[in-house]
């Protein structure tokens, strides 16, 4: 359905809002420079490091380059998720295992009383956040349209060279877009259509995974322009 030009059908106000961002976002990475890619504002940025010189315990990839993780948790910005989850009959145990946490962590979190306190998570450079939605939207790919067995953490290439990860950046979301161009009404209502292996992809009808994945397209890339407003004004500050 259309009303004046803008689309009104479910998937069409998904694809209309994605090419919005895509549209913005281009125009804020370009002209990204390798100094700039991996700058680093403050001690203890989460970035790509060479394979013998990362600092996070889980920092993966396939190649010569990793990107920084942590141990793994649930940030306070999703406890009302794991609740919903819980409350939706979702099992204490497949929600750690979703998560990578202890059942204990789980059961602390869904017996958290009053606003959580904020999260204490790491600044992360632009090569950071932009692997990350690499990363993620490779294996959101994958496994919703592709093969669905390749381990997600392979799937990307990680490299120092601004210019070639914005390259290879842009080809998989091309390609994501063009896929979920594609999706039936039966398919955006089909839960499993993704089998993404980390989260709760196969437990949602595909349709939450499709406005999930615009929302870390969204959030990531804003971050992105912000650290690029920094990197300009960082000389410029007044005493």
């Amino acid at each position: 359905m259309e009303t004046e030009g803008v689309r009104t059908d479910r998937l069409g106000v998904l694809l209309d809002q994605f090419d919005s961002v895509r549209e913005k976002a281009q125009v804020r990475l370009t002209g990204l420079s390798d100094e700039e890619y991996r700058w680093e504002p403050v001690p203890g940025c989460w970035s790509i490091r060479r394979r013998g010189e990362a600092t996070t315990p889980r920092a993966f990839g396939p190649g010569d380059w990793l990107l920084d993780q942590g141990a793994p948790d649930i940030p306070a910005s999703e406890y009302a998720e794991v609740a919903r989850q819980a409350a939706d009959g979702m099992s204490v145990v497949k929600i750690a295992d979703d998560w990578s946490v202890s059942v204990e962590r789980v059961e602390q979190i869904l017996g958290h009383v009053g606003p959580p306190e904020p999260d204490e998570s790491p600044v992360t450079t632009i090569a950071w956040r932009l692997g990350h939605l690499h990363f993620c939207f490779a294996g959101g790919w994958e496994w919703a349209f592709g093969e669905r067995r390749q381990e997600p953490k392979e799937l990307v290439d990680f490299t120092p060279d601004a210019g070639l990860a914005v390259e290879r950046f842009w080809a998989v979301m091309d390609r994501w877009r063009e896929s979920i161009a594609t999706v039936t009404e039966e398919q955006l209502d089909t839960i499993g259509f993704s089998q993404y292996p980390y989260g709760s992809d196969p437990d949602e009808p595909f349709i939450a995974v499709l406005w999930g994945a615009n929302l870390e397209f969204i959030h990531h890339m804003a971050e992105i322009a912000l650290l690029r407003d920094l990197w300009r004004a960082r000389f410029t500050g007044r005493d």
